[in-house]
């Protein structure tokens, strides 16, 4: 056998033996086998890269690259379903569904509720070709590289399946109770921030630039909507069954129903036996089983009419509190934090919970040793939400207090009007907050330094690399490490972005990326922000108080004012460009606009920026008071739908470029 015909061969050898590992659980050989076959093949691979094969077995263990993410428009857009906590509305969706299809009858695949990060997988030929996120439902994230890395995702469909040729499979990717306690014990041990819950876990694992993080941290996937042409029949539950064959883990407890009792019953056994899942569920799922009567029942401008999903509550459980830590988060908000007696809850061990803030402190009144009920929902952290035996029986014992001074700086915290939290305000001298104002400097809407990440932020702060976002100018990197490369790419290409951003980037506290911009455009260069005085800035429209003083503080301090110097040495930009002064002007004064959809000419980011300079306002969400709405393709549909009841006018891309071109009011 030569040795090309001896790769393919081990390729659909392996991918069958990931299949029985990761979807059956049944594995026919041992670990050392499997591994004995994957060293053969990446050694025939690599005496043979004429041959490469993206969907290789022996790219499940990723790149060590930067992946930079394409935004991808969806085929069909995904909705996301209407949530429900009580069995009426089960009860009304169930009557709704009847009346909706006259009376006919109909059948409901009972699934359960993963709760992970929606996916949409396209495949052409059997094989992997694309993975997109859910995104915002029109347009997603395609992070096809990271998804090859989860093993119980199939890359090559067995060939002598029954398949089309082209299709889509939507699911959950989702990380383990296994995976999620071994990551957060790692990162406790090198004291990074724990993830809040496993949905958290697997999202910020799913955006990761580097594939092989991905492939480390052992995310799952389970699949639950087959889509396309030529797909096996009408029965939703008979379509997933056959995914189930062509090797796609679907849940083996989605169940058929054909009554309201029926549901029920399905929902009251999942709400005690999930606890027993290696993964974490949050409700249950009802889809009408028949595709000819979900294209029936059709959809609202949100979520279709023939699926509901019913939220199990909040799991609690008892536990005796032993001791209160204060945890500086990287906006510099304290937040106190329960260690308690460890306790099973929602599938895991708990031992943290989060008491929130002073007041919610103040009004659980707790001492160490109150017994204490700890609630974990799906999207939160555990918490406390009260106590049922209290360690004293002297009620003038004062219960514990709210600390006065930053647990990691030992500065004075502050609690500003309106805020529920306490806030260290050393900017320049507390880790937590250094972190978190480099992090916020490289951000997408700040100076979009996009090969870099919170991960390598940190390792280069924690080896004294940088002690602000400064040093990132000066690091000593080299160019001939491809990973390396592009972060210094994206330092010099951020000298480009617009003195406004830049504004934005440096971290005055309460000033926003809208605050920024109105302090650039008004005052036009850095120095004359700095130079500002409180009543000059309390003339600008939307600057107040709060913004003015705040900024005052910040060019007060000198370790600020240097920071700001060191940038200017580096080559940011302090002013606004003369081709942006030239390109304002009042075309769209007095005039609100919403974005909707994905562009060709411009990003939706420019456009908003083109709207501003106009003088226009960019508004979220469609009013009377809209002036008309920038659409490109795919318009969100719920905003199509509200703009025509009220009829606002839709405006393209071309007719938007000419109407601030030639001045003329929409």
């Amino acid at each position: 056998m030569d040795e090309t015909t001896r790769i393919l061969q081990l390729r659909e050898e392996l991918h069958r033996h990931n299949h029985r590992y990761y979807v059956e659980n049944a594995p026919t050989i041992s670990d050392q086998e499997f591994d004995f076959l994957m060293h053969e093949l990446q050694e025939l691979e690599a005496r043979h890269p004429e041959i490469f094969d993206p969907n290789s077995p022996t790219m499940r263990v990723g790149s060590d690259l930067n992946n930079e993410f394409e935004t991808v428009v969806h085929t069909r857009p995904m909705l996301s379903l209407g949530n429900t906590y009580n069995r009426e509305e089960v009860a009304d969706f169930w009557q709704r569904v009847s009346d909706g299809l006259m009376g006919a009858p109909f059948q409901v695949c009972c699934e359960l509720k993963f709760d992970g990060l929606s996916i949409s997988l396209h495949y052409e030929e059997g094989r992997l070709a694309r993975a997109v996120t859910r995104g915002d439902g029109v347009q997603g994230d395609d992070v096809t590289a990271n998804v090859r890395t989860i093993r119980s995702i199939p890359l090559q469909l067995p060939l002598d399946a029954d398949y089309p040729r082209e299709f889509e499979i939507r699911g959950e990717v989702l990380m383990p109770w296994s995976s999620f306690d071994r990551l957060n014990a790692e990162r406790e041990k090198s004291d990074e921030p724990l993830f809040a819950n496993p949905r958290n876990a697997a999202s910020g694992t799913l955006k990761s630039k580097n594939s092989s993080t991905v492939a480390r941290r052992g995310l799952d996937a389970y699949l639950y909507y087959l889509l396309g042409d030529g797909i096996p029949g009408d029965g939703h539950y008979q379509n997933l069954e056959a995914a189930a064959r062509w090797g796609f883990q679907v849940s083996k407890n989605m169940r058929l129903v054909d009554s309201l009792e029926g549901v029920f019953a399905y929902i009251d056994y999942w709400d005690k036996e999930r606890r027993n899942l290696p993964v974490a569920t949050d409700g249950v799922v009802l889809k009408v089983n028949s595709l000819a009567q979900q294209k029936s029942l059709g959809m609202t401008a949100k979520s279709p009419r023939w699926a509901i999903a019913y939220k199990f509550q909040a799991e609690q459980a008892e536990t005796t509190l032993r001791q209160v830590v204060f945890q500086v988060g990287r906006t510099g908000a304290v937040t106190p934090v329960a260690n308690m007696d460890p306790v099973q809850l929602a599938g895991t061990q708990v031992r943290r919970a989060t008491l929130h803030n002073a007041d919610v402190m103040a009004s659980l009144g707790l001492h160490i040793g109150d017994r204490v009920l700890v609630e974990k929902g799906g999207e939160i952290i555990p918490k406390i939400v009260g106590k049922t035996t209290s360690a004293t029986t002297d009620d003038s014992e004062p219960a514990l207090p709210f600390i006065e001074y930053c647990p990691v700086c030992g500065s004075r915290l502050v609690r500003y009007e309106g805020e529920a939290a306490h806030y260290c305000t050393n900017d320049t001298g507390c880790p937590p907050l250094i972190l978190g104002r480099i992090e916020h400097f490289i951000s997408r809407k700040a100076m979009n330094i996009n090969s870099l990440g919170p991960e390598t932020v940190d390792d280069y702060y924690r080896r004294g690399l940088i002690h602000d976002a400064a040093d990132l100018y000066s690091l000593n990197l080299s160019p001939k490490e491809r990973s390396e490369e592009k972060i210094l790419q994206s330092l010099e290409e951020s000298k480009k972005v617009p003195f406004e951003r830049v504004l934005y980037a440096i971290g005055i506290r309460f000033v926003g990326e809208i605050a920024a911009k109105t302090l650039a455009r008004y005052y036009g260069s850095m120095d004359r922000v700095a130079e500002a005085s409180l009543d000059s800035m309390l003339q600008i429209n939307g600057i107040g108080e709060v913004i003015a003083g705040s900024v005052i503080q910040y060019f007060s301090n000198p370790v600020n004012k240097a920071f700001v110097e060191r940038l200017r040495g580096y080559g940011l930009q302090m002013e606004i460009g003369e081709q942006q002064r030239q390109a304002q002007s009042d075309r769209l004064a007095g005039q609100s606009v919403v974005i909707s959809g994905v562009f060709q000419h411009h990003s939706r980011d420019e456009y908003k920026s083109l709207i501003e300079q106009h003088g226009g306002k960019n508004v979220g969400s469609i009013s009377a008071k809209t002036s008309f709405v920038l659409a490109g393709e795919n318009m969100g549909p719920a905003k199509l739908e509200k703009a025509s009841k009220l009829g606002i006018r839709i405006v393209n891309e071309d007719e938007f470029l000419s109407l601030i071109a030639d001045g003329e009011k929409s």
